[in-house]
């Protein structure tokens, strides 16, 4: 079943189109990586469905619920907030620079979406943040604030924080844009992990082996179009796109080597 069906969404900014009749799905479960060059659209994407854009063409629908309603003279009329909630419910978002509180503790970020949102008492909010925060190997950092984190220590936190309202489906925005190198690793580990445990994703990554690894498929945009879509394999081994062929080149390189 698709859990996010994409259909001709376009959005532009005044007159600058950024994106292009995209349309894509992804399945319960599945891991969709979309790659492309810098100012392809990609983010704008995320924001769309993520509600932090507004669409100015085409349909989203999450689990089954429709993002937007309907079109009256042209202009998108969004659901109603109940459905627009419901929405925000079923999908998690995890932004390149972190975005914790810097005025809580690391447990804090984690429990107070599910306080304030899910209704949850503070002790079952913790109960299930210190299970996420263990997962992520940061139980012994409870206590700390983000000021006293690692880059590498607060993105795990904050995929800790976006798990807390159990999501279906987790969006990444270059989740490890923000970091030093020898970091990388350590987000790319927890990505893998979710990926083995069947976590539906959309994960928007420059990291082009880490994207050959882990998707199950792969999306490349450029210049606010899905230029080609399909398997690593396919993409990476055996594309038939020149635009592909042109941004993989140095990466294809290095593989080889």
């Amino acid at each position: 079943m698709a859990i996010l069906e994409v259909c001709n969404l376009s959005k532009s900014f005044d007159k600058l189109e950024v994106l292009k009749d995209i349309s894509f799905n992804v399945e319960k479960g599945e891991v969709v990586a979309v790659i492309g060059p810098s100012g392809s659209g990609k983010s704008t994407m995320l924001r769309c469905i993520n509600q932090l854009e507004k669409v100015s063409g085409g349909s989203i629908k999450v689990c089954g619920m429709d993002l937007i309603a309907e079109y009256k003279n042209g202009k998108p009329v969004y659901s109603s907030a109940d459905v627009l909630r419901s929405i925000r419910l079923k999908i998690g978002l995890v932004f390149q620079n972190f975005n914790l509180f810097p005025h809580m503790s690391v447990l804090k970020n984690v429990m107070e979406a599910p306080m304030c949102v899910l209704k949850k008492s503070k002790e079952e909010a913790e109960e299930t943040a210190m299970l996420l925060l263990k997962k992520m190997g940061l139980e012994q950092k409870a206590a700390s604030y983000p000021c006293e984190l690692s880059g590498g220590q607060q993105q795990r936190v904050s995929i800790a924080r976006a798990l807390a309202l159990s999501p279906e489906v987790l969006f990444f925005d270059e989740p490890t844009s923000a970091l030093d190198p020898e970091l990388t690793g350590e987000i790319l580990k927890v990505i893998k992990e979710l990926a083995r445990e069947k976590m539906t994703m959309v994960i928007v990554t420059h990291e082009m082996a880490f994207a050959r690894d882990v998707a199950d498929h792969v999306i490349f945009m450029d210049g606010g179009v899905i230029v080609e879509e399909g398997t690593p394999e396919q993409l990476f081994g055996d594309t038939q796109n020149e635009r592909t062929k042109q941004f993989l080149q140095r990466y294809n390189n290095d593989y080889k080597d």
